[in-house]
C-alpha cells in the first residue's frame, strides 16, 4: 500500500529539515520553505495532509490553509504556531484547520496528533466513497442502493412505470415498499398526485369513505360532500398500503374499480371515472388468504399484473453501509447537528446484524445513536447493545470441516484465518460480499485482510 502523501511547510530550514527526515519512515514527504511555493505545489499535487507554519514571509500559514480548504480532495492541514501565534492558530481551526501543535515541536505529540488526523481522513474518504455510490438517477433521492437485488428491482420499475399496469408489491415489513411505490410515480410521467392510503390503520366504515368519498349527509357528521383518494389521486398514482388487510365488502368495491374504472361516492349515485394508477402492497402471503377465502381470487388477479418482490435488509447487505451513511445525514440535519462520523467498529457491528424489522429498524437505529451521542463520532458504543452482541457464527459442521484435526495449521490463529477467508470465498464463489456475511466481517475488513496478505505476497485466489 502507498504511504500517505504530506506536504510540510516552514520557512525554518532546520525545522524543515528535521520533520521531513523524522516523517518520512512513514510517509510521502515533499516540503516547501515559502509560503507561494506550497500554494503553487497544493494547487497542483494532492495531498493527504499538509504540515505549515503560521508566520512567514510573503503568503503565510493563513493562505496555506485557504489553499487546502479549496481542494477537492480535501487533504487536512494542521498549523505549526509559535508561543506569540497562539490566538491565530486557534482562528486558523475555527477556519478549518484540523489542528495545530506548538513550536517547538514535540515529535511524539506531533505523532498523535497525525495519526488522529489519519483517522479521520479515512472516515472522511470512506464517507465520500458512500456518497458517490448512492444510487443516481433514480429520480428518488430516497432510494439508497448499490445491491445488484435493488439494481434489478430499478430496472423494473424504469421498465414498467410508464404503464398503466397494476403493481403490486411484496415483502417483509420495512422494506421500502413505499418508497418503490414513489419511485414508479416519479418514473411514471403522470401529472398527479402521490396518494398514499394505509389501509391497516383505517377501520372499514372510514377506509370506504376514505377511498371512494362521500356526499353530505351519508351518514352521521358527514356535513359536506368529500373528495376520496381515487379522486385526489387523478391522473396521479394511489398508493394502497397493506391491501392485505381491507374487509370483503371493501373488496368488491376496489374490485369493480379496477374492473371498471369507474366508482361512486357513498351517498352518491353520479358515476365518477378513475384516473389512477394503482400500485398496491402488502407484507402478508395474498395467494395463501385466496386458498383460506379471506382475500378475493379475481381481486388477487387484478392487483397482481406486476409484482415486484423486496428483498429483506439482510438480503442486500450492500446497501447497509450506503443507508446508515444517509440515515447518519438525514437524522443530523432533521435534529440540527453537525454531520457525524462513524468509526469501523460501529459501522462493522451494525453491518453484520440482520435486522428483522428491515429498512425502517435501521432508520430508528441510527435515530437513536444520532440522538444519544455526546460526540461528533458514533462509537461502537453508541450501538445498541442487542446489536453489539449479535455475532454472526459457522455452523459446527462447516467450522468443524474448516478446521480438521489433522490442518497443518493445528490452532495457527493467523493460519487458521487465512484457511477460513479461503474456505468462505470458496463457498461465495469468490463473491467478497458473500464471503464476507459467511464470515460475519464487514467487506471493508476482507478487502484489507486480502491486501495485507497480497502484499505480503500470499494472495488469496478468489476465483476458487
Amino acid at each position: 500500500m502507498s504511504k500517505p502523501h504530506i506536504l510540510i511547510v516552514d520557512d525554518e530550514r532546520s525545522t524543515l529539515d528535521a520533520m521531513c527526515r523524522f516523517l518520512k519512515r512513514r510517509f510521502e514527504v515533499s516540503s516547501a520553505d515559502d509560503g507561494s511555493i506550497a500554494v503553487r505545489m497544493i494547487a497542483e499535487n494532492d495531498y493527504d495532509l499538509v504540515l505549515t507554519d503560521l508566520r512567514m514571509p510573503g503568503q503565510d500559514g493563513m493562505a496555506v490553509l485557504d489553499a487546502v480548504l479549496a481542494k477537492k480532495s480535501k487533504p487536512l492541514c494542521i498549523i505549526l504556531s509559535a508561543y506569540g501565534t497562539v490566538a491565530n492558530a486557534v482562528e486558523a481551526v475555527k477556519r478549518g484547520a484540523f489542528d495545530f501543535v506548538m513550536k517547538p515541536v514535540n515529535l511524539e505529540q506531533l505523532t498523535l496528533i497525525l495519526d488522529r488526523a489519519l483517522a479521520t481522513r479515512q472516515l472522511q474518504s470512506e464517507n465520500r466513497e458512500l456518497k458517490q455510490k448512492l444510487f443516481q438517477g433514480n429520480g428518488n433521492s430516497n432510494i439508497v442502493a448499490q445491491s445488484p437485488a435493488m439494481r434489478s428491482i430499478m430496472d423494473l420499475v424504469k421498465q414498467v412505470a410508464p404503464s398503466r399496469a397494476t403493481v403490486l408489491l411484496t415483502g417483509e415489513s420495512g422494506t421500502g415498499k413505499e418508497v418503490i411505490a414513489q419511485a414508479l410515480h416519479d418514473f411514471s410521467g403522470r401529472s398527479g398526485k402521490f396518494v398514499p392510503v394505509h389501509c391497516a390503520a383505517l377501520p372499514a366504515t372510514l377506509l370506504e369513505s376514505e377511498l371512494f368519498g362521500h356526499e353530505k349527509g351519508a351518514f352521521t357528521g358527514a356535513n359536506e360532500s368529500r373528495k376520496g383518494r381515487f379522486e385526489l389521486a387523478a391522473g396521479g398514482t394511489l398508493f394502497l398500503d397493506e391491501i392485505g388487510e381491507i374487509d370483503p365488502a371493501t373488496q368488491v368495491k376496489l374490485l369493480r374499480v379496477l374492473e371498471s374504472r369507474t366508482f361512486e361516492r357513498l351517498g352518491g349515485s353520479e358515476t365518477l371515472t378513475c384516473d389512477a394508477r394503482i400500485v398496491a402492497a402488502t407484507n402478508r402471503n395474498l395467494e395463501k388468504m385466496v386458498a383460506e377465502g379471506t382475500f378475493r381470487e379475481d381481486l388477487f388477479y387484478r392487483l397482481n399484473v406486476v409484482t415486484v418482490s423486496l428483498p429483506g435488509l439482510r438480503e442486500r447487505r450492500e446497501d447497509i453501509p450506503l443507508l446508515i451513511k444517509h440515515f447518519i445525514d438525514m437524522v443530523c440535519k432533521d435534529n440540527q447537528r453537525s454531520i457525524l462520523q462513524i468509526t469501523p467498529e460501529a459501522m462493522n457491528a451494525l453491518e453484520r446484524y440482520d435486522y428483522p424489522g428491515n429498512i425502517r429498524e435501521l432508520r430508528n437505529t441510527i435515530e437513536r445513536m444520532v440522538v444519544l451521542a455526546r460526540g461528533d463520532t458514533l462509537e461502537l458504543s453508541d450501538v445498541p447493545e442487542h446489536i453489539r452482541n449479535s455475532k454472526k457464527h459457522f455452523d459446527n459442521e462447516e467450522f468443524a470441516e474448516m478446521i480438521t484435526s489433522d490442518s497443518a495449521n493445528g490452532f495457527n490463529l493467523d493460519g487458521n484465518e487465512r484457511m477460513l477467508i479461503e474456505q468462505a470465498l470458496k463457498k461465495a464463489r469468490g463473491n467478497r460480499t458473500k464471503a464476507a456475511e459467511i464470515l460475519g466481517i464487514s467487506r471493508r475488513t476482507l478487502h484489507r485482510r486480502l491486501n495485507e496478505y497480497a502484499a505480503n505476497g500470499e494472495p488469496i485466489a478468489e476465483d476458487l
